[in-house]
């Protein structure tokens, strides 16, 4: 079965399966990216639902992703906002997965940006199957419900893993809710890895510098555990690539994740993820479960940042 979708919007938009790729874009385009991934209650399965936000020098883009149960691949949604066409920042598409009716509603015409693709505020991005909201993002919440007219999902949709690319020279910045209870942190990233002094890098979590690396040619690779608002938080860092490759051929990773250590190793920094970025196993129900997909449901998953740091000069 093929996905098919219809558009009440201006333009039409076939999604169609595909493997989202780990790799940015090239450096010329210097494409900015934050991927989200969400676990989702969907027409009677867990499923992983994936936002892809993007910004390069010509427009932003949308892309909403949704994981297929009866077959290898996802169905996909995409949405280009691009400055000259006002009508794109506020739409509805409609398309199908699995054989399921899904709607996706969006209005960003006030959107408020920081650097980064993805909105910090005055929009809402809202996915509706079988009339209930099984994704919300955004602030705008009772403009979303009266748009869509539908009811609120029985079980919220949980963020558990987010990767983004972002290019700089020695500054890099993102934020991350470790708790779903608690408020947005932001974090940065600088570093000194050129001039007379040893190389050094600083993480710092709301203005609080955590970590602090000195002689970074030494030490471009290590983890550590730090505390936010007295929740324990695992660093992973790996920038061999600043010090011994050419300036913008390769980026720093920084991994971080809920919860105490448990015997990870640096090694681990440099593990692949799946399609959608999740090293969780698959669920040992059964696939025709009307409960169980093959990433279970569970509220004590722990979030997992991921931050490519692509040097330019």
């Amino acid at each position: 079965m093929t996905a098919r979708s219809q558009s009440l919007s201006t333009s039409d938009a076939q999604p169609f399966p595909q493997k989202l790729s780990n790799d940015p874009v090239t450096n010329k385009a210097a494409q900015t990216t934050v991927t989200c991934v969400y676990q989702t209650h969907i027409a009677g399965f867990w499923r992983n639902v994936t936002v892809l936000w993007g910004k390069n020098l010509m427009n932003y883009s949308l892309s909403i992703s949704v994981d297929s149960v009866e077959k290898e691949g996802v169905y996909t949604c995409k949405i280009d906002l691009k400055p000259w066409h006002f009508w794109a920042k506020k739409g509805y598409k409609a398309f199908e997965v699995d054989g399921n009716q899904m709607e996706a509603y969006w209005d960003l015409r006030s959107a408020k940006f920081s650097g980064s693709p993805e909105p910090v505020s005055d929009f809402y991005v809202v996915l509706v199957s079988e009339e209930e909201v099984v994704l919300l993002l955004g602030d705008l919440k009772k403009k979303a419900y009266k748009r869509t007219k539908a009811r609120p999902a029985l079980v919220d949709a949980m963020l558990f893993y987010k990767k983004e690319n972002v290019f700089g020279k020695k500054s890099f910045s993102t934020r991350a809710k470790f708790d779903r209870k608690k408020k947005e942190h932001e974090i940065v990233v600088e570093s000194s890895t050129s001039g007379p002094k040893d190389p050094e890098m600083w993480i710092s979590i709301d203005g609080i510098v955590l970590v602090h690396i000195v002689n970074l040619q030494w030490k471009f690779r290590g983890n550590q555990t730090v505390l936010v608002n007295k929740q324990p938080i695992q660093v992973f860092w790996d920038v061999h690539a600043w010090l011994f490759c050419g300036p913008g051929s390769n980026h720093g990773l920084f991994i971080f994740k809920n919860g105490e250590g448990e015997g990870e190793s640096d090694e681990e920094v440099e593990g692949e993820e799946d399609e959608n970025g999740s090293k969780g196993d698959e669920s040992e129900c059964s696939e025709n479960s009307k409960y169980f997909s093959t990433h279970s449901y569970s509220k004590d998953s722990k979030f997992c940042l991921f931050l490519y740091a692509w040097k330019i000069e």
